[in-house]
């Protein structure tokens, strides 16, 4: 009964935790957090998605300020912190290969939005990971936020053995709050055919590898049980008491595999939280998958339930369905947090989750579906007749967030047409209010290409200038650039392209090649230029806008035949970079071979990278 009137009292109250019995006796959170045994549930709530205000007893009120970072406690009990992994388990993606520049940028944006913890990748992985995560902790990892005030945590993640975790240390070191993230699986299925170990040896790795970890001078380590949601409960509570007496400071429940419900993780976490020994002086940090479409749902229900650290990534990016998005769950502690959940709120500025939602989105080369949550093309767009009259009386009939909120401005409100007649400011005004900050030397790239396109278009599209920004911002470094180009082909005779390219030191290389068509034709004269082999997985086209002057997006995806090697975190299997590239223009073949380019060139910053001195022997000692 006592059991019921405090789950009961969890959901009257929304408060985000659990007031338990005496710390040593153990308690079973399911029969606290949900009863799932009956047919029917033992009692029933009703949320209101109203935005009213409730009385303001009921609900502690939200304060923007950060508490001061501690590793292992979080002085406002309401605070969660983001870990953000869009470096590591979102490169995981199929394509999705960042170069170091592309990694920096990123992580200079997940600093301006405000994220706590960066997981900048997997330095173990090889000699490229760990140049760019150790250049992320040395940048991002000392550079003060001038809005926030705030330096991220810079993480790097290891399996438990001394090799990886001594070369995630001296990869992460640099950064003002260095941390490391070791793992190790835990639940049956794995233990017995990935691990071949038992329970006693998991346990003595785990421990054994968070003291190895804080002998190194880190004093903030983070401790994953791979596949918690699948693991036995006693033998979670087992190891993850011995790896906090280690000196984790962190613990992690990752849903590996996406199997939980809401209700289920909910219980893991407070029964994690109820029943291991010294949880009070460690942080729970929920890690979700999306395989069944409720990574955002589960993340949420494990704050709700106790835990004060979300692992999310930008688009939600990630192994296979994806992981938990950070702006899905940013926004609705921003939105529900103060009147569903407790109270509970982030340190991310919303302003900026356009921008980073953008970035790596053409960076990764994985586009974000028009009806995505939040940063999708439909997420503000009303065409309904019925919705577009309530909007016009009244915004709030249909949003619920405002778009301003996430760095979006209404096209419709600003009276901007853009034409060949438009300015530099109006261009700029209007790729500020689509989400984009750019600076002046981007700005004017981005400028001559627009006034080249509203030459032939009678209005540039707010879908132009994106696939332009695409085509100029969201590149990799140059080390070859196309020039011009001509091809000839129809049913009278072989296909044949002549391309020009410039090298990274200015010189001109000409190259003539015929091919089954244009396309065909333009990137074998491209090899025959670059000398290096590729072959393309993926071909894809779309027209941005309706018309036959419209603007094409291409993406490729590449691999090299000598293609760069990686060792995958969970697995420890050498797997192949694969490589993407996007380019546009109003001409399909010119549009083409920018982006085969983009992914040659992107291949090309891998190959060419040469790791500082230091670095190598670094990761030799370690090996």
């Amino acid at each position: 009964m006592a059991a019921t009137t405090a789950a009961a009292a969890f959901f009257t109250n929304r408060q985000p935790t659990f007031i338990l019995s005496p710390p040593k006796t153990k308690v079973n959170a399911s029969q606290l957090f949900f009863h799932c045994n009956n047919s029917k549930p033992f009692f029933k709530t009703t949320i209101s998605c109203s935005l009213q205000k409730p009385p303001p007893s009921l609900y502690p009120r939200i304060t923007a300020s950060r508490p001061e970072y501690i590793p292992n406690r979080i002085p406002d009990p309401n605070y969660v912190r983001v870990f953000d992994t869009t470096l590591r388990d979102g490169e995981q993606s199929p394509g999705a290969t960042l170069t170091s520049k592309e990694k920096l940028d990123i992580a200079r944006q997940l600093a301006k939005l405000g994220v706590d913890i960066i997981e900048a990748g997997f330095p173990a992985a090889s000699k490229e990971d760990f140049e760019a995560v150790r250049t992320i902790a040395k940048e991002v990892g000392n550079a003060v936020d001038a809005e926030s005030g705030y330096v991220p945590v810079i993480c790097g993640l290891s399996r438990c053995n001394e090799r990886d975790i001594k070369t995630a240390w001296e990869a992460v070191k640099y950064a003002k709050r260095p941390r490391i993230h070791t793992f190790i699986a835990t639940s049956g299925i794995h233990m017995e055919h990935k691990l071949r170990k038992t329970k006693q040896q998991v346990v003595e790795i785990g421990r054994s590898m968070v003291k190895f970890a804080r002998s190194l001078g880190c004093d903030d380590v983070e401790f994953s049980p791979e596949d918690a949601g699948r693991s036995d409960r006693e033998f979670l509570y087992e190891i993850l008491g011995e790896v906090i007496k280690a000196g984790a400071t962190t613990l992690n429940i990752p849903d590996t595999v996406g199997i939980t419900m809401p209700t289920e993780f909910g219980k893991l976490i407070a029964d994690i939280k109820a029943n291991t020994p010294g949880i009070e002086n460690v942080i729970i940090s929920t890690h979700c998958q999306n395989d069944l479409g409720l990574s955002t749902a589960n993340t949420i229900a494990g704050a709700c339930a106790g835990a004060r650290q979300v692992e999310v990534t930008i688009n939600g990016i990630g192994e296979r369905a994806g992981n938990a998005s950070l702006e899905e769950v940013v926004m609705a502690f921003k939105c529900r947090g103060e009147h569903i959940l407790g109270g509970l709120y982030t340190g991310i500025n919303t302003r900026h989750i356009v921008m980073a939602s953008k970035m790596v989105e053409e960076y990764t080369g994985l586009h974000v579906q028009p009806h995505k949550a939040i940063v999708g093309a439909n997420a503000f767009a009303h065409e309904s007749g019925i919705h577009q009259d309530g909007m016009l009386k009244h915004k709030g009939t249909y949003e619920i967030i405002s778009p301003e909120d996430i760095g979006l401005e209404r096209s419709s409100e600003a009276g901007i047409v853009l034409g060949k007649l438009s300015g530099r400011h109006a261009l700029k005004d209007r790729l500020k209010e689509l989400g984009y900050e750019l600076n002046d030397e981007q700005l004017g790239s981005i400028f001559w290409h627009f006034k080249a396109v509203a030459e032939q278009k009678k209005r540039v599209t707010d879908a132009d200038l994106i696939a332009l920004v695409s085509d100029e911002v969201f590149q990799p470094e140059v080390v070859w650039k196309l020039l011009d180009m001509q091809v000839t082909c129809g049913t009278l005779g072989l296909s044949t392209a002549t391309v020009k390219l410039m090298d990274a030191n200015g010189e001109e290389h000409v190259a003539c090649s015929t091919g089954t068509g244009p396309v065909d034709s333009a990137y074998k004269a491209v090899d025959l230029i670059v000398k290096e082999p590729a072959t393309l997985l993926e071909y894809s086209m779309n027209a941005v806008t309706e018309g036959i002057d419209a603007i094409a997006t291409t993406r490729v995806l590449i691999r090299g035949e000598k293609s760069q090697l990686s060792t995958h975190a969970s697995t420890g299997e050498t797997v192949q970079r694969t490589f993407s590239g996007t380019g546009a223009g109003m001409d399909i073949v010119v549009s083409s071979v920018k982006a085969y380019i983009g992914a040659l060139n992107k291949m090309l910053g891998f190959k060419d990278r040469l790791p500082a001195k230091d670095s190598v022997e670094r990761t030799s000692v370690s090996a």
